[in-house]
């Protein structure tokens, strides 16, 4: 590897030698080795710039989580636009990308890498999906205040119910993700009852 190559480049390099890694073998096999050999690295690049492997998993993760900003972002904008479960059927398709499920299964796979990213966060729950039920119940709070669903809803409660259910739909489906139509059916179930509410 060149001297001189910034640290952002590296850490950049082997976060997407590990997703490549994650995706094409699994947890199971996503090792230190795996990924400094698939971002064409020295094996002690990754090691001078993580504490462990571990360390490097967790800022994988990290990495990951920060990625959802711009989509909660994005998913906040478009209350009080469009459909509120097109909207929603958007933002799990979105979410639910095969790399955002891979590194999902990675934290449950790994206790170690949980117990690490639990140090540095008060939510319980598993990180990724703990974030992204955020997202959505921020969401869901903004079509609350517009009127566009039921004054009273749950928005937590209905959160956690989307962000389930949109992983069990995108889960082990071998890179094949559910159609739209698959997913806003389920959207639609979940929120059924707070949108024909704020209509009585």
């Amino acid at each position: 590897m060149p001297t001189g190559v910034a640290l952002r480049d590296v850490r950049q390099q082997l976060f997407d030698a590990a997703e490549r890694v994650l995706l094409r073998d699994g947890a199971n096999d996503l090792t230190s080795r795996a990924v400094t050999a698939e971002a064409g690295v020295a094996k002690g690049v990754l090691h001078r710039h993580f504490e462990d492997f571990d360390a490097f998993l967790a800022e994988l993760v990290r990495d990951r989580i920060a990625r959802l900003e711009s989509q909660a972002e994005a998913l906040r904008g478009s209350a009080g636009t469009g459909d509120v479960a097109g909207n929603l059927t958007g933002a799990l398709v979105d979410l639910f990308d095969s790399v955002a499920v891979a590194i999902v299964a990675l934290v449950i796979f790994r206790d170690e890498l949980r117990a690490r990213l639990r140090q540095a966060r008060s939510a319980p729950g598993v990180p990724v999906l703990t974030d992204a039920a955020a997202m959505i119940a921020a969401y869901l709070n903004e079509e609350c205040e517009l009127g566009r669903i039921a004054a009273d809803a749950d928005v937590e409660a209905l959160a956690l119910s989307l962000i389930g259910a949109g992983h069990m739909l995108f889960a082990g489906r071998e890179g094949v993700p559910p159609e739209p139509e698959e997913v806003g059916k389920v959207v639609n179930a979940v929120i059924a009852d707070v949108v024909q509410r704020r209509l009585l």
